[in-house]
């Protein structure tokens, strides 16, 4: 069964910086999109930032300038690069895949993501 695999997160100090890679375990027909979503305790999830099969992005206000997307379509891997890190960034990242398959189904998933946390 396909799931989500993801990287990165980690402990850093205010202005520092940290890379999240998401993917899937095994090759699909098409990654149609990848998002990253914050969770805090007592707050609802926030969306962070996309990427599109198309390459387009969006990102939230919150960290526009500052995070970057990308994607390496060869692995089925994408990457939100963070830097300039602020405390309010802290929280755990949820990476959602959402793919389909040669007969054109899509599929949607969402894994537990990595923790960040940065400190001031």
């Amino acid at each position: 069964q396909v799931h989500v695999v993801e990287s990165g997160g980690g402990l850093v100090h205010t202005g520092g910086s940290l890379t999240l890679s998401c993917g899937l375990s095994e090759s699909v027909h098409k990654i149609d999109l990848i998002r990253w979503f914050r969770r805090v305790r007592g707050r609802q999830r926030e969306l962070v930032a996309g990427i599109g099969a198309d390459g387009t992005h969006n990102y939230a206000d919150s960290v526009k300038g500052r995070f970057t997307a990308s994607r390496d379509n060869a692995e089925n891997t994408a990457y939100l690069r963070m830097h300039n890190l602020k405390p309010e960034d802290t929280g755990r990242y949820d990476c959602n895949v959402v793919y389909s398959d040669a007969a054109g189904y899509t599929y949607d998933t969402l894994a537990e993501g990595q923790q960040v946390t940065v400190s001031s």
